[in-house]
């Protein structure tokens, strides 16, 4: 059998608005509350599972493969909601976009200061 990912959770201070955050950002809807979690489900099947937490957030990193399309219309609603966003993960290039690999890419920080990222073309 081949090894996928198949979820993974992501603490939030408020789990249900962080699920609905990213969701109204990539297009998708935030799955019914399954257990203590708030799943957000992409196309490959992965699933990322809000859960509420009183504790301090370790920051984590999701980059989102899109196609064009996906990356104009997610971009537009960042643009749009006034995220701040940045071309570089070390947040040097504010307002940016970058275009590694012949695609496009951009970071921005969820409620929880998880770093985001939507990408056009894979990292080498």
């Amino acid at each position: 059998m081949a090894i996928e990912l198949n979820h993974i959770i992501v603490s939030a201070k408020d789990a249900k608005a962080s699920a609905t955050f990213l969701a109204d950002i990539l297009g998708l809807e935030v799955g019914d509350k399954w257990g203590p979690f708030y799943p957000l489900v992409v196309s490959n099947g992965v699933t990322l599972d809000y859960i509420d937490t009183t504790a301090d957030i370790q920051s984590q990193h999701c980059a989102f493969l899109v196609d064009d399309d996906e990356f104009d219309a997610s971009f537009e609603r960042i643009k749009a909601a006034g995220i701040p966003y940045w071309a570089d993960p070390y947040k040097q290039k504010p307002n940016e976009i970058n275009h590694l690999y012949g695609g496009r890419g951009v970071y921005f920080d969820d409620p929880d200061g998880h770093a985001m990222e939507i990408i056009t073309a894979p990292y080498a």
